[in-house]
């Protein structure tokens, strides 16, 4: 008598057999990634177009406005007219509380041997003048935080689209197979601005590609991913999960899916990888002095301790890391939005800028003396200016028609300045910039052809420069 199920004796095509054994192949498929040191990684989804002359980007956001009329663009005019009315029409501002023009309280001179003028608001940052390209000629579309954030993030005022780091690692991916493409850092109790962690999502881009938000002064760094008491057990787990997803997966057609089982890889490689990230025993006592680890200002120490992690995740491959501005919860600015002094500016911005000045300073030195420099790009901005005239008697409000930003490193030409705003720091009247402008411009010295890298969605082939942007030529050396 024939024992076997009758469903042995039906004929199966080829993607029927496949189906049902896919569970198997899930299974098979992790005992292979258990015994590869490449184990957890995001495969590399796309190449340069050309020749890159960086490798890494290093994000420090000044979120809420700095003000660059009190920083890299400051405007003598404002010191000789100060308590004068604004002599052009002004525009809607966030509060309408405006009032008269304002001097700034810092000093300006020529920095440097090309002699960018710059005030003492930042005095190491200044020091380094001739490393530094400004543009002043900035603009944004926008004149509210969350919006701008977005904008800024994103190249759309609003939340849905992937953040320029995401599009950094689906264009690139990541040399180091252990650690995520785009990692955005936190210490002191640091918080996402206005807008929230969807200003880090991958978006409509694989999930593999949102960052990873690691709070460097916190054990773990990584709040859900942690070693298991069991590690064969865990092994286990993400076995059947694992066999689970792709079961689904080989049904169901679902690409999310596949960046969850990548997501799943990559946490679990990033157990060991991260904890040594974060240990800085083996720094020596002079780098840490370098960043500011012996600062008496506690928020300096958490922001050197960001600072000194990017150095070290970008000498592990890391395509692009965000630095991650602290709340001082004394009058200087909103917590989202530090920077944010609608009074109180010179406390405020003061507070502010010896928070960031050592760390960014150091940060600098430290990849010079390391040969990372020319491979390396920094970006410092945040997400609009502020207004040349006060805001009651002693802050700012937003100023998005003008403003300041700089970058450094691989591929720039240090000591110079590119734009320009009008005599009062109102309105960008030379080399007027956007953000795609700058994103254009980024992409350029990672080897990426702005026009090129897009994903499509919703029947439209995104990219992080929309329909816009053209590179900056005169900033690149």
């Amino acid at each position: 008598m024939n024992t076997l199920p009758s469903s042995i004796h039906r004929s199966q095509s080829r993607r029927e057999m496949l189906r049902r054994c896919s569970l198997g192949f899930g299974s098979l498929a992790l005992a292979g990634l258990m015994n590869d040191r490449a184990f957890g990684a995001a495969p590399v989804l796309g190449r340069p177009h050309f020749t890159p002359r960086v490798k890494h980007v290093i994000f420090c956001y000044m979120s809420g406005g700095v003000s660059h009329v009190d920083s890299f663009d400051p405007k003598p005019e404002l010191v000789k007219r100060h308590g004068q009315p604004m002599p052009v029409p002004v525009k809607p501002t966030m509060f309408n509380q405006n009032g008269n023009i304002m001097g700034s309280p810092w000093t300006a001179k020529p920095r440097g041997q090309s002699g960018v003028v710059m005030t003492d608001l930042f005095p190491r940052i200044a020091e380094l003048a001739d490393d530094l390209a400004v543009i002043r000629s900035m603009t944004s579309k926008v004149n509210e935080h969350a919006q701008g954030n977005y904008f800024f993030h994103t190249g759309f005022p609003f939340s849905g689209h992937p953040s320029a780091g995401a599009w950094m690692s689906y264009g690139l991916g990541t040399e180091n197979r252990d650690l995520p493409g785009f990692v955005v850092l936190q210490s002191g109790g640091a918080v996402a601005p206005h807008g929230g962690v969807g200003l880090f999502s991958s978006g409509y881009l694989p999930a593999q590609h949102q960052a990873s938000i690691f709070r460097v002064d916190e054990q773990p760094a990584l709040a859900n991913v942690k070693p298991s008491e069991s590690d064969a057990l865990q092994q286990k787990r993400l076995g059947f999960i694992r066999a689970m997803d792709e079961g689904f997966a080989a049904s169901a057609g679902e690409g999310a899916i596949e960046a969850a089982i990548k997501n799943y890889e990559t946490a679990y490689r990033m157990q060991t990888a991260v904890p040594e990230l974060c240990d800085l025993s083996g720094e020596s006592e002079a780098t840490k002095k370098l960043y500011g680890l012996d600062s008496k200002f506690e928020t300096t120490v958490a922001y050197g301790k960001q600072a000194l992690i990017a150095r070290r995740l970008i000498e592990r491959g890391v395509r692009f890391v965000e630095l991650s501005c602290l709340s001082q919860n004394i009058g200087a600015g909103q917590g989202p939005n530090p920077w944010d002094q609608h009074g109180q500016l010179e406390k405020g911005h003061g507070i502010m800028a010896r928070q960031v000045d050592q760390p960014i300073a150091g940060l600098i030195t430290d990849l010079k003396a390391r040969g990372l420099f020319d491979e390396t790009l920094i970006l410092f901005s945040g997400e609009f200016g502020r207004t040349p005239f006060s805001q009651g008697s002693d802050g700012r409000d937003h100023n998005p028609f003008g403003f300041s930003l700089w970058l450094a490193g691989g591929g720039i030409r240090g000591g110079t300045v590119f734009g320009a705003t009008d005599d009062l720091g109102y309105y960008a009247v030379e080399n007027r910039c956007e953000i795609y402008d700058l994103y254009a411009t980024i992409q350029n010295l990672l080897g990426i052809d702005h026009t090129k890298l897009t994903y499509r969605f919703g029947g439209r082939d995104f990219r992080l420069t929309d329909v816009h942007g053209n590179v900056i030529r005169e900033i690149l050396s």
